[in-house]
Order: structure tokens, then C-alpha cells, then sequence
């Protein structure tokens, strides 16, 4: 996986409510896979603080946007409790440990975390956006917003 208009192959994790994320429960939306390299970290904080504050520009654009780390769900959710994180799922990449972000080819062997990265899937769930920030920075969320807005539904141009 990380070529771009490749489908994404489905994945269930768990959010940090308990709740099931299943990437194909989405198709129809458009979603942000923001995966971050380790929950209680100031720049992993602020990536995913970024995707709950624009909860709403997502929902008007059809999109989810969700946070995904291979910590456990009980760090997720004390994580998300303490930053106040309400609506944006939290998955728990934990066991198998980084699975997901393997098949995404975003998991650091030597580090047994992920990559700080970004991936958005259309409506179809192939991939429009694929891009891996340095560890220690926060991904500009703007340029996400931008992308979202100018693919409006059935616009494969890009």
C-alpha cells in the first residue's frame, strides 16, 4: 500500500470508547488516517487536538478524520480524555502491534512506533494523499482542508 489511487484495504481497530472503526463502514466519505508516532507527546497532542478542532469542516466536506497510534486503548482513551477529545476516534493500533500501519508501509521497525503521517482516501477509498512528516513537527492540517475542498464528490481530476 502507498500508492496513490490504490484502495485501501479494510481494517478494524478499536476507538478509545471501545467503539469498532471499520475503514469500509466509511465508503461514501472521505477519510483522514492521521497516524501519529506515541499518545502523551506534545507533538502527536497537537496533530490530533488539530483533527477534533476541525471536527465539523470535516463533516461538511463528508470526510472522518481519525487519529491512529500503536499505543493500548486504555492510553487512548485517558489521552483523549485529558486533551478533550470527544468526537474524534482515537484507534488503537496496539496488538497485532502496528498492524495497521504496516499495511500502510508506516511502521518503524527499530522503533516499534509509526511514521508521522497523513493519508486521505476519496469516497472510494483509494488513496489521494499520502505523505510522512518528520517526527518531531506537526502536520500542517490546512493543506488537508485544501485538498478536501477541491475534491468535491465525483471529482477524480485531483
Amino acid at each position: 500500500m502507498g500508492h496513490m489511487g490504490e484502495v485501501a484495504r479494510d481494517f478494524i481497530l478499536k476507538d478509545q470508547n471501545e467503539g469498532e472503526f471499520r475503514l469500509s463502514d466509511h465508503l461514501g466519505k472521505k477519510v483522514i488516517l492521521s497516524f501519529h508516532p506515541l499518545a502523551w507527546t506534545d507533538f502527536c497532542a497537537a496533530q490530533v487536538k488539530a483533527l477534533e478542532e476541525h471536527f465539523d469542516t470535516f463533516s461538511a466536506l463528508n470526510t472522518v478524520a481519525v487519529g491512529i497510534s500503536i499505543d493500548s486503548l486504555q492510553s487512548k482513551r485517558a489521552w483523549a480524555k485529558k486533551l478533550g477529545i470527544s468526537r474524534t476516534p482515537m484507534l488503537a493500533d496496539f496488538w497485532p502491534h502496528g498492524e495497521v500501519a504496516t499495511k500502510f508501509g508506516l511502521f518503524r521497525e527499530k522503533n516499534g512506533f509509526s511514521e508521522r503521517a497523513h493519508i486521505v482516501l476519496d469516497e472510494e477509498h483509494r488513496m489521494i494523499f499520502f505523505r510522512i512528516y518528520p517526527i518531531h513537527s506537526v502536520p500542517d492540517i490546512r493543506e488537508i482542508i485544501d485538498l478536501l475542498e477541491k475534491t468535491k464528490p465525483g471529482d477524480t481530476s485531483g
